[in-house]
């Protein structure tokens, strides 16, 4: 009764003569499973066995790729800006630049450097929290209504910028064996660190085109014009630093504040230039007088055209403002009362020009000082100069001087500026998380890697003719007793089947 309860497949072999009738009972394969189980075992770990050994031989033959992890923790990257508030550059990480001081600090030749560049891939991670958000989003706006569009499109616009990126190297286009490539990529991680504070850190540029100036090759006023034009830009980069300061910032290795140097800037434009700007104008000296002439003439009809340009401009934005509503809220009554309240609301587009109106009126009155000031040099000019040696002598010596100060003082906010952005601004900004590494561990992540799809798919070729044996032996066998029992069942004679019938 035992066999009664065994749950039976009934298969139909036929040839051309008979058609028979199997029944194969599950028992039967399992059983059959049973006896090859053994077998099985052995040719699978054979196939563990050599699909490993494959792997982990042609992975290192390969050159697996190394991985490193670094992270960006500054102000705007949630947005995908960079600290200067553009879009953020993930391939910046292997700029040629980098890259070419990373094999010059490691003594290697340059000619590896393309190969090294487009070995390199960089993947932003997003985490799984993120992404569930903007895939359950997306298919709200893939199956919104037309009432709904606007809404499911709102919902579209949320996004997600990585913070974190997996920087892969592939080295198989190189010439490096595996330690020398984990030199490469890390000391490429570390060398962007320089190129990244560089890049978003003190303003070189300006500093660079204050200190290129020769003013040797100035007219006096022209040169005392030149340096007066520089303090104005350093003074108005460090107010802008000591406004994005909000820790008072004293440099380790200056001792300065950003006050402290944009005071001192101040100090040698009010009292140091001012002087030698005396001295000239008080002399009337002037390497060429004519040129001199010429020159102020050039300048105040370009400042009179800019004046005039200023002046237009601040008209427009003066209607503009006057034009201008400012957004109105009205704020409905409890049902007792009658009467409404409205309610002026701060605008940004009103706010913008309120403060284009009080640029251009600052810039239109530096202007007209400027016309004022130089119609009023050439008019001295014209009517005497001087070419006294001792004195040309003596305002060559100040102006020396005052140019020493200001490169000086450059010399000084690069160097507080550095400290600043390496320490404060952008201490964190950039972090190596996980280093490239040629550990035992590294190899074994990338044969991991590697093996899983072979061994998936030799170990499932397996486990089929495992099963295939296993099926075709319970065919065979059940097949065998079913004929067995046909054979050996009794017949009935027609003489039985008469008795009963009289019966």
């Amino acid at each position: 009764m035992n066999k009664k309860s065994e749950h039976n497949l009934n298969i139909t072999l036929q040839n051309e003569e008979e058609k028979d009738e199997v029944i194969i009972s599950l028992g039967t394969i399992f059983r059959k499973l049973k006896k090859y189980v053994l077998i099985w075992i052995v040719v699978a770990a054979i196939v563990l066995a050599v699909v490993v050994g494959s792997t982990t031989v042609t992975t290192i033959h390969r050159k697996p790729s190394l991985r490193a992890l670094v992270s960006f923790t500054y102000d705007g990257i949630e947005k995908g800006l960079d600290p200067a508030g553009q879009d953020f550059n993930k391939e910046m990480i292997k700029n040629p630049v980098v890259i070419e001081k990373a094999l010059t600090k490691l003594g290697m030749s340059l000619n590896e450097l393309d190969n090294v560049r487009n070995g390199i891939t960089i993947e932003g991670i997003i985490p799984t929290d993120a992404m569930d958000k903007i895939l359950t989003y997306k298919n709200v706006y893939e199956t919104a209504s037309s009432n709904n569009l606007q809404a499911a499109q709102a919902m579209l616009g949320v996004s997600y910028f990585p913070t974190e990126y997996t920087i892969s190297f592939n080295y198989a286009g190189t010439s490096f064996s595996r330690n020398t490539a984990v030199d490469v990529i890390n000391s490429i991680l570390e060398e962007y660190k320089s190129y990244f504070f560089d890049i978003y850190g003190y303003n070189e540029t300006l500093g660079n085109s204050v200190t290129a100036l020769d003013i040797s090759s100035y007219d006096y006023s022209e040169a005392i014009e030149v340096l007066k034009t520089s303090l104005n830009t350093m003074s108005t980069y460090l107010q802008q630093l000591s406004k994005d300061d909000k820790t008072r910032f004293r440099s380790s290795v200056t001792g300065y504040t950003f006050d402290d140097l944009y005071e001192a800037v101040n100090t040698i434009e009010a009292i140091d230039l001012d002087k030698v700007s005396s001295y000239v104008n008080v002399n009337n000296l002037t390497k060429d007088k004519e040129a001199s002439i010429a020159y102020y003439e050039y300048r105040i009809n370009e400042l009179t055209r800019r004046k005039t340009s200023i002046e237009e401009q601040l008209v427009s934005v003066r209607e503009s403002i006057n034009a201008y509503e400012k957004d109105q809220i009205i704020i409905f009554g409890n049902g007792t009362d009658s009467t409404d309240t409205q309610s002026t609301q701060t605008s940004a587009q009103y706010d913008e020009m309120i403060a284009q109106k009080l640029t251009l009126t600052n810039d239109l009155a530096t202007t007209k000082q400027n016309i004022n000031y130089y119609n009023e040099r050439s008019k001295a000019l014209q009517k005497s100069s001087s070419t006294d040696k001792d004195k040309i002598k003596q305002v060559d010596q100040q102006l020396d001087d005052v140019n020493k100060k200001i490169t000086d003082i450059i010399d000084a906010v690069k160097l507080t500026a550095d400290d600043y952005y390496e320490n404060v601004t952008f201490q964190n900004a950039y972090n190596i998380l996980i280093p490239a590494s040629n550990t035992m561990s590294s190899t074994i992540s990338a044969v991991k890697d590697n093996v899983k799809m072979p061994l998936i798919l030799g170990e499932g070729v397996v486990f089929a003719l495992y099963f295939m044996v296993a099926f075709i032996e319970a065919i065979k066998t059940d097949a065998f007793d079913n004929k067995k029992k046909k054979a050996t069942k009794p017949e009935t004679s027609d003489d039985d089947t008469n008795e009963n019938k009289d019966e």
